[in-house]
């Protein structure tokens, strides 16, 4: 890779609109060839959707972007094109059962497939199988993968993987095709300390040998070009949409619905009920006095002949 393979990524008032309000607004980017991008942002705030905008999968609502000199939304096909999606949960996920020899056979093929010429597809059978071995070799190299470190080697599967292993894995996916732009989702998630410094050392390098890297991550390193995602509550638009949320025509619907007539209303009803509840407990108090008081007279009069009896006895 040559030191014009990254491209630049700008972008001015970038958001994205959907279901349930906005998935994110306001972004600006201004990156050079071969930059780091960090999207940082708390999980929720919209990280993946601005990292699939930027990659041409995902359509802004407002605001315009550039990736490699195409615009954004218009030019989505093109980024597409020059663009790659390591792990994101949800879009590249592996496949838990496959190994690690199989995934990557498998991308060199539909690389070969979809992203080659036909003259390529007509070139003879040894000639296309090396050229797949070459990528396979020169994306294992760029992530730091060594498959022969693997437990069983390339039969390894997925699913015995250690987290950094699959991230190195799914970016060596990526890198087959030799996209200008590598898109990677949740960088560091449950990755340790030590872990999470490799994995953006990993990101870096393949930034200098020309790639530009989109990361999303929960907090940044300080030496990479950062984009937060998280809520600003002092946006004038922000203010603006809360404030139209507030509407008076709705807070009026409310005033009417607490009617005063209303409220006398169910305050009489309530001192009725009250007033009820008062008189039938009286009653009931009337009501019981005498049959207690019998009772009580009945006891003592049983008491009494059980001791005659036992006098007599």
């Amino acid at each position: 890779m040559d030191d014009s393979h990254g491209v630049a990524v700008s972008a001015q008032g970038l958001g994205l609109q959907g279901p349930r309000g906005w998935a994110f607004r306001g972004v600006g980017i201004d990156a050079e060839p071969g930059s780091v991008i960090a999207i940082e942002g708390p999980s929720g705030s919209g990280r993946t959707s601005l990292l699939l905008t930027l990659t041409g999968r995902m359509k802004p609502t407002e605001g315009r972007a550039t990736v490699g000199g195409f615009s954004l939304p218009k030019q989505m096909t093109a980024v597409r094109r020059i663009s790659a999606l390591g792990p994101v949960p949800g879009v590249t996920d592996l496949e838990p059962a496959l190994t690690v020899a199989e995934h990557l056979h498998e991308r060199a093929l539909l690389q070969r497939r979809f992203d080659g010429s036909l003259r390529a597809l007509l070139r003879p059978r040894a000639e296309r199988a090396a050229e797949a071995r070459l990528r396979i070799e020169s994306a294992l190299s760029a992530a730091g993968l060594d498959t022969s470190a693997l437990p069983k080697g390339p039969r390894t599967a997925v699913r015995d993987l250690e987290r950094l292993e699959a991230l190195r894995l799914s970016v060596a996916l990526a890198l087959i095709g030799h996209p200008r732009v590598l898109g990677v989702d949740d960088t560091d998630l449950k990755l340790s300390d030590t872990e999470r410094a490799e994995a953006w050392a990993l990101l870096r390098s393949i930034a200098e040998a020309g790639t530009t890297v989109v990361a999303v991550c929960s907090e940044a390193p300080e030496d990479v070009l950062t984009v937060s995602t998280a809520a600003r509550p002092e946006d004038p638009d922000e203010a603006a949409d809360l404030d139209e949320a507030a509407d008076p025509d709705e807070a009026a619907d409310l005033d009417e619905a607490a009617d005063p007539d209303e409220a006398e209303d169910s305050e009489g009803a309530a001192d009725s009920h009250e007033a009820a509840d008062s008189h039938e407990g009286a009653g009931s108090d009337t009501a019981t006095g005498p049959d207690t008081a019998a009772g009580t007279d009945e006891d003592e009069k049983e008491t009494a002949d059980a001791l005659a009896e036992a006098g007599r006895a």
